[in-house]
């Protein structure tokens, strides 16, 4: 592998006053040093950078032969991204919005019944006449929330939220009867109809990523576009790492009241063990077990403790819904056929314009199961957010996401209807 030596680095304001620091990458085969005449100057435009890129160039004398790569890294949070597309003669970059847009409020709301049992809350918010994108959340049972609309612009997309079966406001609550992957496939099949929508894009986190990809895999033609986010294949090695050791290792304080529920002679299995008391005939024994595990979620997932969400475990109704499905669905293994099942069927999607969020310090979804799905998915760009955990309203993680469906925007405006 060629060696990278950083030379120097220095700050550019772009048009919009984004504050961006420039690192220039030299790699050698050779491993040979290169000497430099000047510091070469930097653009006052990010947008005219590629036409200066031939004058920097010339600023440098090289022995043996290299290659020039372009890093940038937007100060307040890390992304770790290589845009060494741009080296491209005449290619020019485009500036992408990564702020969240402003809160709105949904134009239409409903209750769609799926089968016998389940009744689905769904809602419509941005543009009737826009582009129409689904938001798949997490847990699974954790539900939607206003905050989910403001990852995309409402003048361009038609923003389609629903809650999953027994999360959030569908009913019945916390109901795992017919409640499996392949139900809630077809929940978002049944929505996607009932909206009379011929395709979408489709935006889902932690869980909703796990989802994202089923149901791309199961409908790859209504697919427009997917933004994947804190990757979570639902594998045993990624159960285990959570729920049975890895986390706590990071978490011990986090991690005692949620092992100490259990007793010793049950701590084989935690995942089993909650299991028998999230099903329990006992409400109140529900309650206590249900508290334990969305807390221990909850105080693990920002990179920064933030209490705001950690108290959302002391909300009986919510975390009763969060973790018995969630629960429900991590001893029955996603209800996959495979441990592997989704990676096994990325050919599927790969035609898919994809692209990936994660935080580097995620301890709820660590990295390996981003890095493996982009090992398996090549095509999909990559956006490791160097100082982020696992929620999607962290700063950098939330500005990645609203790029990453400005990116498609642009795209599906290019491409027409």
């Amino acid at each position: 592998m060629p060696q990278c030596n950083t030379y120097q680095s220095a700050y550019v304001t772009t048009t919009h006053t984004v504050r961006m620091r420039l690192g220039f990458k030299f790699v050698s085969k050779s491993n040979t040093l290169f000497t430099h005449s000047s510091l070469p100057t930097i653009p006052s435009s990010l947008s005219d950078f590629p036409r200066s890129l031939p004058s920097v160039s010339k600023n440098f004398t090289f022995s043996g032969k290299k290659k020039l790569a372009l890093c940038v890294q937007r100060v307040g949070y890390k992304a770790e991204t290589q845009l060494s597309d741009i080296m491209e003669s005449g290619k020019e970059i485009q500036e992408l919005n990564r702020n969240l847009y402003p809160s709105i409020e949904p134009y239409s709301t409903g209750f769609l019944k799926v089968s016998d049992v389940h009744t689905i809350y769904w809602e419509q918010s941005g543009n009737p006449n826009g582009h129409p994108v689904v938001f798949l959340h997490g847990g699974p049972g954790g539900g939607t929330s206003p905050s989910n609309r403001r990852f995309f612009d409402p003048e361009f997309y038609r923003i389609i939220l629903f809650d999953q079966r027994g999360a959030g406001k569908s009913t019945p609550h916390a109901c795992l009867e017919e409640n499996t992957t392949w139900d809630l496939i077809d929940d978002i099949e049944k929505l996607r109809e009932h909206l009379e929508i011929p395709e979408w894009q489709v935006f889902g986190g932690s869980w909703g990523s796990t989802l994202a990809l089923a149901y791309s895999q199961s409908h790859p033609d209504k697919v427009t576009g997917l933004v994947l986010r804190g990757i979570f294949l639902l594998r045993k090695k990624e159960i285990d790492w959570f729920y049975e050791s890895g986390a706590a290792a990071i978490y011990p304080d986090a991690w005692e009241p949620f092992r100490d529920l259990i007793p010793e002679n049950e701590r084989e299995s935690f995942v089993s063990a909650y299991h028998k008391r999230l099903n329990s005939d006992d409400l109140e024994t529900q309650y206590a077990a249900a508290r334990a595990w969305t807390k221990w979620e909850m105080m693990t997932a920002h990179l920064l403790p933030n209490e705001e969400n950690i108290k959302r475990g002391d909300d009986d109704h919510f975390s009763l819904a969060f973790a018995r499905i969630e629960n429900h669905y991590f001893v029955n293994k996603g209800f996959f056929p495979s441990d592997s099942f989704l990676l096994d069927n990325i050919d599927k999607i790969r035609h898919i314009n994809t692209t990936i969020v994660q935080g580097r310090y995620d301890i709820c979804c660590p990295m390996m199961s981003a890095r493996d799905l982009h090992k398996a998915f090549p095509e999909a760009d990559f956006k490791v957010v160097s100082d982020a955990g696992h929620s999607a309203n962290e700063p950098g993680i939330a500005a990645e996401l609203v790029a990453a469906n400005e990116k498609l925007k642009n795209l599906a405006k290019k491409n027409g209807p």
